[in-house]
């Protein structure tokens, strides 16, 4: 059975996020002014061929961990669809 992992890769909270502050200061040179905060980050599809969704799960983790994501200085989430 194929499934699809959406995973979300995020910078750390405590971290600066260079590209959001230059998003922000764009947004803010165009006149929206409402925009608190941006935070950038990938988002990532995988179609992946597994018996079960656990199975799907573990494959898109050990993705994320091994490859798709710096665990020091980034976060990310994985949905099997």
């Amino acid at each position: 059975m194929t499934f699809s992992a959406e995973i979300k890769v995020m910078p750390l909270k405590e971290l600066l996020d260079p590209q959001g502050k230059a998003v922000m200061s764009g947004l803010e040179s165009l006149g929206l002014k409402n925009v608190e905060d941006v935070r950038i980050g990938k988002h990532i599809v995988l179609k992946i061929n597994a018996e079960t969704k656990e199975q799907a799960s573990l494959v898109a983790e050990e993705a994320a961990k091994k490859l798709l994501a710096n665990q020091v200085m980034e976060e990310f989430s994985v949905e099997i669809i």
